[in-house]
């Protein structure tokens, strides 16, 4: 019988190991340094990286120079997380938090510079948000979104900050100093409040799910009217969902 491996297609075996060398700890390349690592031809590797970067699985950085993961595969790893049932299985502990609280429950992921909602359950409330699946929002104004930034490798998230931050409403942060301190605060806490900074009249609360690598895969978020999420209340609610994301974060094989 055979080696599977022997019906390899060379080109395509070759655009894998490529992009397998993109990593947390090396989340940038430049065309040189992948033609070494792989141990092609400088002139095959700028083929198959040219090909890559057309069909978004591969971008480059705001520089030129070097190329970087593509939103392509963020959207493909969108449809693993729910093929793998992350949403079958946040659900269940997402009801728990609506019936608790009679707020809305979203699970969003991390893509690009925005978080893109994978699930919303509505409040009872006649007054609810208006987020909805495959609604996106800016990162860093937004409860989730900070989650993601705050777990962040650093070089990763020194990219994300040099481009503008946009002013949403006047809690917005948008100096990158401010931000980055705020974040800090966020991974030691391991919670993220959005305090009216993406809409006036809006709060939230988020936590971090973490896959069974500990790399951040998810948000699960409280978001409402600031009138029913107070300040002495953001405790509650942030105690509760960090519990909900460690239940969570344990059925998808974290061992912490």
């Amino acid at each position: 019988m055979k080696d599977p491996k022997e019906y390899n297609v060379r080109s395509i075996e070759r655009a894998i190991q490529i992009l397998d060398c993109f990593d947390d700890e090396n989340p940038t390349w430049g065309l040189s340094e992948i033609a070494q690592e792989v141990g092609l031809h400088k002139a095959t590797t700028h083929r198959i990286m040219t090909t890559l970067l057309n069909y978004n699985y591969l971008e480059k950085t705001n520089d030129g120079q070097k190329y970087r993961l593509g939103t392509r595969l963020a959207s493909l790893g969108c449809s693993v997380l729910h093929r793998l049932g992350l949403q079958d299985v946040a659900r269940p502990y997402m009801e728990e938090l609506v019936e608790k609280y009679n707020e809305a429950v979203d699970l969003s992921v991390f893509d690009g510079r925005e978080i893109l909602y994978l699930e919303v359950l509505q409040s009872n409330h006649a007054l609810t948000i208006a987020a909805s699946p495959g609604m996106r929002l800016p990162a860093h104004c937004t409860a989730s979104g900070k989650v993601f930034l705050a777990f962040l490798a650093q070089n990763e998230l020194t990219e994300f900050l040099r481009h503008p931050l946009r002013q949403l409403t006047k809690n917005t942060v948008t100096d990158p100093a401010i931000l980055k301190k705020n974040l800090q605060v966020i991974k030691n806490t391991g919670f993220a409040v959005d305090d009216e900074e993406m809409e006036i009249g809006i709060k939230a609360i988020s936590t971090p799910i973490f896959d069974q690598r500990g790399d951040v895969i998810a948000a699960i978020s409280i978001p409402g009217p600031s009138s029913r999420i107070p300040d002495e209340k953001i405790s509650e609610f942030a105690s509760s969902l960090k519990q909900t994301s460690k239940n969570i974060s344990h059925i998808l094989g974290l061992r912490k």
